[in-house]
C-alpha cells in the first residue's frame, strides 16, 4: 500500500451501490481487513470475540510479516522487529 493512500485503520468501506459493510481493521500485503461487526469502535477489543469462560481478551498490535506483538496504546511507524510498515500492523487479542 502507498503511503498517499486513504484508506487507513477506520476509514469506512462500501459497496458499489454506497452502503457501508464494515471499517478497515488491518493490512497485508495483499490488501485490507475488513469488520463488518455493528458498533464496533476503531481500537476496540469489540473487533475479536473471546468467549467469556477463556478470561479477559488484552487488544494488541500484530505484525503480518514477522508476528512481533505490541500494546495497541503505542502503535509503532513500523516493526520494531522487522521495520515492515505501519499498514502491516494489524488488531491482535490474547488472553
Amino acid at each position: 500500500m502507498s503511503e498517499e493512500s486513504p484508506v487507513k485503520l477506520g476509514t469506512a468501506v462500501y459497496n458499489e451501490d454506497g452502503d457501508e459493510i464494515g471499517v478497515v481493521r488491518g493490512f497485508n500485503e495483499d490488501g485490507f481487513f475488513v469488520t463488518t461487526r455493528e458498533g464496533a469502535a476503531s481500537f476496540s477489543v469489540e473487533h475479536e470475540h473471546t468467549p467469556h469462560n477463556l478470561g479477559e481478551a488484552e487488544l494488541l498490535w500484530r505484525c503480518s510479516d514477522c508476528g512481533e506483538i505490541g500494546d495497541i496504546e503505542e502503535l509503532p511507524e513500523s516493526c520494531p522487529s522487522c521495520d515492515a510498515p505501519k499498514e502491516h500492523l494489524y488488531y491482535w487479542t490474547e488472553d
